[in-house]
């Protein structure tokens, strides 16, 4: 198979949300002696940045952003570990989570993948999660962004109960910080400090790519 053949074949898996497919071409680039990288990015992030631009025109819905999520990380599986560690160095790093309180995480789910496919290093904090945990993670992990987000109006103090404490640690000169989910807005972004507020997966990538 010629390169190209391979990244049409990468793309299309992730678009149709076939696992097999993708694993099968990941391996065919690995062993046609193609850039780990290049595959990655031509191929797999090429096809869910088309599932991205699907998704924010309503053309198609959350199942299938999931499913060819799933299938990118198969693929990633396959390639991340050929890439030189040096290549890897480079990438800036984000943390994400749900704040504490608030166990929705699908909204989440799809910025993390987003993000990994735009080649940000993400750290998954999860669901649910402390404030004290986010911000020890932010200096300990020394991350370029915190991104958190919530579903419920209750749990949005916990938003500035971070930053507050990303103040006192020293970090928050350091990091950016974005938030999303229905019930904030750019108003309440401003109100406890955060840089800004996430419409959807694609506008946070968006915006990282523009300040990072």
């Amino acid at each position: 198979m010629s390169k190209e053949e391979i990244l049409s074949m990468l793309s299309e898996a992730v678009v149709g949300g076939k696992v097999e497919q993708a694993k099968v071409g990941a391996q065919k680039a690995l062993d046609e002696g193609m850039d780990a990288l290049e595959a990655i990015n031509e191929g797999l992030v090429n096809g869910m940045s088309i599932v991205g631009e699907k998704y924010a025109a309503h053309q198609v819905y959350l199942p299938q952003v999931l499913m060819s999520a799933h299938t990118m990380y198969a693929g990633l599986d396959i390639l991340l570990p050929a890439i030189p560690k040096t290549q890897l160095d480079d990438r800036k790093k984000c943390s994400i989570c749900v704040v504490e309180g608030d166990v929705h995480d699908i909204g989440k789910n799809i910025v993390k993948t987003m993000m990994t496919a735009a080649g940000y290093d993400v750290v998954d904090l999860g669901k649910d999660v402390p404030a004290d945990q986010i911000v020890e993670t932010a200096d300990k992990e020394a991350v370029d962004v915190v991104a958190m987000s919530t579903l419920m109006t209750p749990t949005m103090d916990g938003m500035k109960e971070v930053i507050d404490g990303l103040v006192e640690s020293g970090t928050r000169s350091k990091v950016k910080v974005c938030i999303g989910g229905p019930p904030t807005s750019p108003a309440f972004a401003e109100e406890i400090g955060a840089d800004h507020r996430d419409t959807n997966a694609q506008d946070c990538v968006g915006w990282l790519k523009e300040v990072l």
